[in-house]
């Protein structure tokens, strides 16, 4: 009932992901979660983070803009715990499935969305995250090696929604 993507290509797990989520929505699939979207600066290496939350909105920034020398975590955590309580939110009402766009460093230390995902399962939303190599050690623990791990492409996603009845694909 808990699913992961890897993707090792910068950017391409957050558009998969965005992908699907509106692919299920178009079909009339329910979802909950957030996905990201990265926009390029033109001033800076760096990019642009924003999550959209699912189904609607909010769209929120997650980034911090820290001048073009800086090092480290660009993360704003208020803007992250914002989405979070956004997410929590959402799981009170009718859900098909959870998306989260990474598992990422926070949810490593057991913030973030650790305690939607676990929420979701308990419920018994199905639920689907990206995962980098820097935290999948630490989603396989939180996982208890119950997770399945889904190729990063459209189709499998798809077929891996058909698998849990979230979606009905129509043979063409």
């Amino acid at each position: 009932m808990i699913a992961y993507t890897k993707s090792e290509q910068k950017g391409e797990m957050d558009a998969l992901l965005t992908q699907l989520a509106n692919r299920l929505m178009s079909a009339g699939v329910r979802p909950a979660g957030i996905v990201q979207i990265n926009t390029d600066r033109h001033y800076d290496h760096r990019c642009d983070m924003d999550v959209r939350v699912l189904p609607d909105g909010p769209l929120l920034r997650i980034s911090q803009s820290l001048g073009k020398e800086a090092r480290g975590c660009r993360l704003d955590l208020n803007a992250l715990e914002t989405a979070v309580a956004e997410v929590e939110r959402t799981l009170l009402g009718k859900v098909d499935i959870l998306i989260v766009n990474k598992f990422g460093k926070m949810e490593a230390e057991g913030r973030g969305f650790r305690g939607v995902i676990a929420e979701a399962v308990m419920l018994g939303i199905p639920v689907i995250c990206g995962v980098n190599s820097l935290n999948a050690e630490a989603f396989e623990e939180f996982a208890s090696g119950e997770a399945t791990e889904i190729q990063g492409d459209m189709d499998a996603l798809l077929r891996w929604c058909e698998g849990e009845e979230i979606l009905r694909l129509n043979p063409c």
